[in-house]
């Protein structure tokens, strides 16, 4: 019975870490778009957006992940059946990407944290989209199991990242005639 309850902890946490992963690229954007303000606006919006991001990611992001972790594990543990089948495998695959995708957003953090700028806006808004390609794959996964059409799968998600490149692009033109 105390499944469905590890199963809904686990998806709040799985959907606080998302809301995470979806907006920290979004203050560095804003952040790395501050640096290049005058100085005496750049003063002011930088120790906030430095501020907003920890509290996001030492507050929400790494807490929420650690517990969807967790409660993963746990279902798993309910139903270790599932590591016998394939869907669950890709759905792994996709899991360890995810945590590498997090580490690696990680280590964005602390670089700008420390007002060290290593990447521009236009590559933060590519990035951006990496965590809504990995949900759409794993919530796909989740849900349809063993019914997904692999192919299909592979090139939905391909299709998808086509128009996230596009739609970065057009904001891109659309933005420099504002």
């Amino acid at each position: 019975m105390y499944y469905n309850y590890i199963k809904a902890l686990h998806l709040i946490f799985v959907i606080t870490w998302f809301a995470g992963l979806f907006y920290i690229p979004r203050l560095f954007i804003y952040h790395i778009e501050a640096s290049k303000k005058e100085k005496q606006e750049s003063d002011i919006l930088i120790p906030q957006l430095k501020i907003m991001s920890r509290r996001l990611w030492y507050i929400i992001t790494w807490p929420s992940a650690i517990l969807a972790i967790i409660f993963a594990i746990w279902l798993l543990l309910l139903m270790p059946s599932w590591l016998l089948q394939s869907w669950m495998h890709l759905k792994l695959t996709f899991v360890a990407l995810l945590i590498v995708y997090h580490l690696k957003t990680h280590r964005i953090f602390l670089k700008l944290q420390q007002d060290r700028i290593d990447y521009s806006e236009i590559f933060m808004r590519i990035w951006n989209e990496g965590a809504t390609l990995l949900l759409f794959a794993i919530v796909f996964l989740a849900i349809l199991k063993d019914s997904l059409n692999w192919i299909g799968g592979v090139l939905g998600i391909l299709g998808l990242a086509a128009v996230l490149v596009l739609g970065i692009r057009l904001y891109k033109k659309t933005r420099k005639n504002i």
